[in-house]
């Protein structure tokens, strides 16, 4: 029997020397959104990515259209989809019920998140009655499940609820010990906090430090949107790059969103190639479902990223 490819496979599997590149979609929310979503899907598809990932709103606001377009994903494309999972607002039995719908459209590459509370992403998070706490526990159960290949989240400046970056070290290497076979950071802006958490997991466990942490960056376009992800997600702009996008955006009522944007292709270049020096296991780029931001840092990057070469079989996986 064949297997779906996991994403640790699929990295590992990208030649001379190249870094793979990744990119993550959100669920469109109407027709026209959803237009462009599989523009920027067939753009990428020709590009080649290691693989995809579908978001998650949160409280489970997208759940059916993340479900659908994830299983679109695996069934109409070359794309290798990661769909995420998040516990907040679910019982175990919906938790279930996704994971089951998720193997019924042949997806087994799974990112397990707590998730935000819906509504205030940074307001109080409680648990379901039914559900479960901590995203360790949505690890064991969705590797109970069956076949599946989990991801977590990794957080580089520390996760916003952690009162200290050991904390957040130890909550890291649980989930990984849990069974999740690798990471994908919070979008972040100093290389030097992504090498601190590389450390960090590497000094509390060696083991589990040998597991993949991929970076996540996100070209900006717009110096508001990225100030919003930024606040919602309890994370900073450096100062300094704050101040060189606000001189961009001007003092008008609107942006100049040419000039920020030129600014920030240049800020995800450098990223890319001074994490590619330093060894990360790839490059996952956040493209808000837009192609052509990401598509410029690659081909800037030219051969030092690689695109996927390896053929994907693709086998459901079965769920106890």
């Amino acid at each position: 029997m064949t297997r779906t490819p996991s994403i640790v496979d699929r990295i590992r599997s990208c030649r001379d020397g190249r870094v793979p590149f990744s990119v993550e979609f959100s669920p469109p929310r109407d027709e026209a959104a959803e237009a462009r979503l599989w523009r920027a899907v067939r753009e990428f598809e020709r590009l080649g990515p290691a693989f995809v990932s579908m978001t998650y709103g949160a409280g489970g606001s997208t759940r059916d259209r993340t479900v659908r377009v994830t299983g679109q994903l695996a069934e109409e494309t070359t794309l290798l989809p990661v769909a995420h999972l998040t516990a907040v607002s679910h019982s175990v039995d919906e938790l279930r019920s996704m994971v089951g719908a998720y193997a019924d459209r042949g997806i087994s590459n799974i990112l397990v998140l707590r998730g935000d509370p819906p509504g205030d992403p940074l307001g109080e998070w409680k648990k379901h009655p039914e559900g479960v706490e901590y995203a360790e526990e949505l690890v064991r159960l969705v590797r109970e499940l069956g076949d599946f290949h989990v991801g977590v989240a990794s957080f580089p400046e520390g996760h916003y609820r952690a009162p200290d970056l050991d904390h957040d070290t130890r909550y890291l290497v649980a989930k990984l010990r849990a069974g999740a076979e690798y990471s994908i950071t919070q979008m972040f802006f100093d290389i030097d906090d992504y090498l601190r958490l590389r450390d960090r997991v590497a000094a509390f466990d060696a083991e589990q430090g040998e597991k993949p942490i991929i970076p996540e960056i996100m070209p900006i376009t717009s110096l508001r949107s990225v100030q919003r992800v930024m606040e919602l997600s309890g994370s900073r702009l450096p100062v300094a790059l704050e101040r060189r996008l606000s001189r961009a955006a001007g003092d008008g009522p609107e942006e100049n969103r040419a000039a920020v944007r030129e600014i920030g292709i240049d800020v995800a270049t450098e990223m890319a190639e001074r994490l590619i020096a330093e060894g990360a296991p790839g490059l996952h780029f956040i493209t808000l479902n837009f192609a052509r931001a990401t598509s410029e840092v690659l081909a800037r990057l030219g051969d030092k990223v690689g695109s996927r070469t390896d053929p994907r079989p693709v086998t459901p996986a079965r769920v106890s």
